[in-house]
């Protein structure tokens, strides 16, 4: 039997690329906000789509990512010290998120990675160890991959930063996606355990900040396992409605 490890990893990796790669060859590849067809394959955006990503732009607060002012500040007391987003979760952005978490469009996490990597703020990145945000084993093993992890390893590529796989998730899967504020900020949540070094600067890496809970809960199991500053950055902000 497998365990998790480099070798079960990279089997897995190319079990969802293979899944790709033949799903390619049966339905020739399309947009997947759009579903026009693709000019060629490993574009997940279509030109029109890509163009209208909903960027976030203008002043923002530093700490919670939400154009300012944004009194009261949601992040004013959290466990991290900044955070960061180059896009809202809105128009074709959920469609990618959702592409690549339950379709397994793995050229998606690239799109974020490299768009992570471009726009971030320098202060965010300079001496940081990215940790990717950990999904639960149970999810993982059903997915063959980890989305947050996936953009976290692009993202390093890009901008010449170590990860360090740290964090992980125990208890009960928990579903964020479609949770309210207060199921996801409630209290013992979200089971998270350090193993390993943990960074002195850690940057976690995940596909969406929504309330900010996953992102608090991570912080606060770092910063007790000894980070001295903990930030974050995700590659879609949602917005208050």
């Amino acid at each position: 039997m497998l365990r998790s490890g480099p070798l079960p990893n990279l089997l897995a990796d190319a079990g969802v690329r293979l899944r790709a790669e033949l799903a390619a060859l049966i339905v020739p590849p399309a947009c997947v906000a759009c579903r026009a067809s693709l000019a060629r394959a490993g574009e997940p955006l279509c030109v029109p789509c890509r163009r209208a990503l909903p960027w976030l732009r203008g002043p923002r607060c530093p700490r919670c990512a939400l154009p300012a002012p944004c009194d009261p500040c949601p992040a004013a007391e959290a466990a991290f010290a900044a955070s960061w987003a180059p896009v809202a979760y809105a128009g074709a952005a959920p469609a990618l998120v959702a592409a690549l978490k339950f379709r397994g469009a793995l050229p998606v996490a690239e799109l974020m990675a490299a768009q992570l990597a471009a726009g971030a703020p320098p202060e965010l990145l300079r001496d940081a160890v990215l940790v990717p945000v950990p999904l639960h084993p149970a999810r993982s093993r059903a997915r063959g991959f980890d989305q947050a992890r996936r953009i976290a390893t692009g993202l390093g590529r890009r901008a010449g930063l170590p990860l360090t796989a740290c964090l992980r998730r125990g208890g009960p899967p928990t579903r964020q996606l479609g949770a309210s504020r207060a199921e996801r900020t409630a209290p013992g949540r979200l089971a998270l355990r350090t193993i390993g070094t943990v960074p002195r600067r850690a940057l976690l890496v995940d596909d969406v900040h929504t309330t900010g809970a996953t992102f608090e809960a991570c912080a606060r199991a770092l910063r007790a396992a000894g980070a001295e500053e903990v930030a974050a950055i995700a590659w879609a902000r949602a917005l208050p409605r």
